[in-house]
């Protein structure tokens, strides 16, 4: 018999949620062979079976929360105990309720009692330390001050998920006495009734829901700044332009500008270090490497940031490969946890739908990313090598960097980004090509 565990999906992750089962119980299963899909807040994703085998129990059903390293299946070489119930979850031990005290023996005629005040709910049976406690829910009781006693269970084994901690909240929020907040300037507008047959209800998806709770945390740990320059794209563009049929007949995929722009942070980071780092306890942690993360959308349904180790050294066409072939896999739900995490600086890309300026949020716990945006045809003012001006159409787009004003001010970011724009505007970047 051998155990499958739930796998630790990047480095902060705590537990993660069962999506579906690729298999049942009886079924053969061969190593490698996807077993089952799992979501976490850092990437959805399809996990391979540890071995070959057959599939004799599923522990953790499809919907459940797993912390990382809880046992979810058992899978046998040769199918022995196919069919075993699994052991019952350990339920915590409660003491039992007081014994009530015997009634008083009544007198003969009833005398008249004053009336007793209403005999109290019964206080919930004591936490203690039995009860197990996912670490999104231990976070969510100790952000609202409550106790686990507080709340009923309707996990398996009488565990507190996440949802009965919301749906405590939910419905204590209007009858828990709160010290009257400060005069808010106004109210906002009451959301529109629901009108039958007319609004679509869309439940928020896992990934949906957690995404919004990291940036929210994001927000509150990090006072964000943006800073953006404009960029004249015209080298990028003729290289691209020289090089668009044959780079894409060669790799099978488009040469954007994105791996020219990745290229020229990873050396302009070389001179100023600091905005490859991250926070940790009262320290700036600087890294002497760039691993960077590029942010992905998985079709309109959430965003992963995969990670090109070493990206610092690497050139314009390897650096464009592994974006290509990372993306393609990240929509695929093939990324192993280590291609998704260990990420020091990001870049987000949604100038592909021609935005102008976008204002990101940083990923903890690194200080900075930057927002490449929709880069156009205008007219600029071109200066000769004599000094003279003229008017011609180039192209030009605007990098925007948000970052954390804890790790350094805002002239240390303007000199870097000046950095980078110098990069691709003087770059001979024919000598990347191969």
């Amino acid at each position: 018999m051998s155990e499958v565990r739930m796998p630790q999906l990047g480095e902060t992750v705590m537990e993660g949620t069962i999506v579906q089962w690729f298999k049942q119980v009886g079924d053969e299963v061969a190593e490698d062979e996807p077993l089952f899909e799992v979501s976490t807040d850092k990437v959805d994703s399809e996990v391979p079976s540890p071995m070959s085998g057959v599939l004799t129990e599923i522990v953790a059903a499809e919907g459940d929360t797993v912390e990382v390293g809880a046992v979810i299946a058992v899978l046998s070489e040769d199918g022995a105990g196919v069919g075993a119930a699994p052991a019952p979850a350990p339920t915590p031990v409660e003491a039992p309720p007081p014994e009530p005290e015997p009634a008083p023996v009544p007198p003969a005629a009833p005398e008249p009692q004053p009336s007793a005040p209403a005999a109290a709910d019964p206080a919930p049976a004591s936490s203690g330390s039995s009860i197990v406690l996912s670490p999104v829910v231990r976070r969510l009781m100790a952000e609202n001050g409550l106790d686990p006693s507080q709340i009923s269970g309707t996990g398996k084994g009488g565990r507190i998920t996440r949802s009965d901690v919301e749906t405590y909240i939910a419905q204590n929020r209007t009858a828990s006495p709160r010290p009257a907040p400060p005069p808010a300037p106004a109210a906002p507008p009451p959301a529109p009734s629901r009108a039958a047959g007319r609004d679509t209800i869309v439940p928020l998806s896992n990934i949906r829901r957690i995404t919004g709770e990291h940036m929210v945390r994001s927000k509150q740990v990090s006072p964000h700044v943006l800073t953006a320059v404009e960029v004249d794209f015209e080298g990028v563009e003729q290289v691209r332009r020289a090089n668009r049929e044959e780079f894409k007949a060669e790799h099978g995929f488009s040469l954007t500008y994105l791996p020219f722009i990745a290229r020229a942070v990873c050396d302009a980071i070389h001179e100023y270090p600091h905005i490859n780092a991250s926070v940790g306890d009262n320290e700036l942690v600087v890294h002497n490497y760039v691993n960077l993360a590029v942010a992905v959308d998985l079709d309109f349904q959430g965003l992963l940031a995969p990670v090109v180790v070493d990206a610092d050294r690497k050139r314009l066409t390897a650096i464009a490969e592994e974006v290509a072939d990372l993306s393609r896999r990240a929509r695929a739900k093939k990324l192993n946890a280590d291609e998704i995490s260990g990420g020091t600086f990001t870049i987000t890309n949604p100038g592909q739908w021609g935005t102008m300026m976008q204002f990101p949020i940083i990923n903890q716990p690194q200080v900075a990313i930057l927002s490449t945006d929709g880069i156009r045809r205008r007219p600029v003012v071109v200066t000769a090598a004599d000094g003279s001006e003229a008017i011609a159409i180039h192209s030009v787009g605007v990098l925007a960097l948000a970052w954390d004003h804890r790790a350094f001010d805002g002239a240390y970011v303007a000199a870097f980004l000046d950095h980078v724009r110098s990069i691709i505007e003087t770059r001979d970047w024919h000598v990347e090509m191969p």
